[in-house]
């Protein structure tokens, strides 16, 4: 039989829980390569959010496949560099490329690779010089992606990770997707994103990120909402919810941050094995708070002496779960500058 000539093709993906940075940024960073005579194909890990969706839908973007495992294979990192994001077989995979914007994480290579890592709010911004730099054509369709991507994750210029070269790249790729009022764009974006008609568990998962800081697990889930006030409903839920990423991942602490793009500050829920640390990373004093009380059975079917209501509890040989609190923090937008380096000097303190 006659063996094939035909190059095995470049996996290029982003993290697990894929927002729309990271999706957008595998597909430009595809096409990129694809014109540089690269055969690159874009994956994902996961399913995409209701915010991308929105994007994707709006320009005709073709939605990148789910990748399995990535064992033997050539592939291109975009928006992360830690283990703990990399999907199935990455340990014999060989790193072709990394782009991101990101703190350098654990992920370490046998051999050289390209590598563009900058201080900027976007993955995609350093696409666009990366497209600039190779001479490389951005079409249409994908400008305006690259475009909604940079809203996504400067939360329309307001997160202090938000920099000239964002609002530069912002500024060409609208002209090139023929976007005349970004903010307009940008606002359709997170009202698609504010959709919260989903379970508290799938809500933790859309932008959701674990991190081991000085022998701890620490998980941080983060949503933007057009107001913050809109978790009320749920709240209970997302408690519960972090309660379930404790107990069946073994996290120190977890951590949801329902930001409010308005207002510009974050609603911060935190269960956790000992709230001191997060109140020492943050110089603040946490709002306690109580799970609220749910019905044991119907009155009718109520033995003698039995309490109609009992508080949620977490599980028996578990009680550190039900060290929960809350607190609003004013101006906390950004999980990447704002969040863990805090976190990471409050954890790194301890024994």
């Amino acid at each position: 039989m006659a063996s094939s000539s035909r190059p095995q093709r470049i996996q290029v993906f982003g993290h697990k829980n894929p927002d729309t940075d990271s999706v957008i940024a595998s597909i430009a960073l595809a096409e990129l390569q694809n014109q540089r005579g690269l055969p690159s194909s874009p994956k994902v890990q996961g399913s995409t959010n209701p915010e991308t969706n929105f994007v994707m839908q709006r320009f005709g973007i073709k939605p990148p496949r789910i990748i399995e495992s990535v064992a033997g294979r050539q592939v291109s990192l975009v928006d992360f560099s830690d283990l703990a994001q990399a999907p199935h077989g990455f340990e014999s995979s060989t790193i072709v490329s990394l782009v991101d914007h990101h703190k350098l994480g654990d992920v370490t290579t046998t051999s050289p690779l390209e590598m563009w890592v900058w201080p900027v709010g976007c993955c995609n911004t350093i696409l666009k010089s990366m497209y600039d730099f190779y001479g490389g054509y951005v079409p249409t369709y994908l400008a305006g992606g690259m475009l909604c991507a940079i809203l996504s994750d400067t939360v329309l210029f307001r997160s202090p990770t938000t920099t000239d070269a964002d609002r530069r790249a912002a500024a060409e790729l609208a002209e090139i997707a023929g976007v005349e009022d970004i903010m307009t764009l940008g606002m359709d974006m997170f009202r698609a994103k504010s959709d919260l008609h989903d379970s508290a568990d799938n809500l933790f998962q859309r932008d959701y990120k674990e991190f081991d800081i000085n022998g701890r697990r620490v998980g941080i889930g983060q949503l933007e909402l057009m107001d913050a006030c809109m978790i009320d409903a749920i709240k209970a839920d997302l408690f519960k919810a972090a309660r379930k990423l404790m107990e069946e991942r073994g996290c120190h602490t977890v951590m949801f941050l329902a930001t409010d793009i308005i207002k510009e500050g974050s609603q911060m829920l935190v269960a956790s094995r000992d709230l001191s640390v997060t109140e020492k990373a943050f110089n603040v004093k946490l709002d306690a708070y109580r799970m609220p009380k749910v019905r044991n059975v119907a009155p009718a079917y109520a033995r003698d002496n039995q309490s109609d209501y009992h508080e949620h509890q977490g599980a028996p040989d578990t009680p550190w779960a039900d060290a929960l609190a809350e607190h609003w923090m004013p101006g906390m937008m950004s999980r990447k500058k704002q969040v863990l380096p805090f976190l990471m000097d409050a954890f790194n303190s301890l024994d």
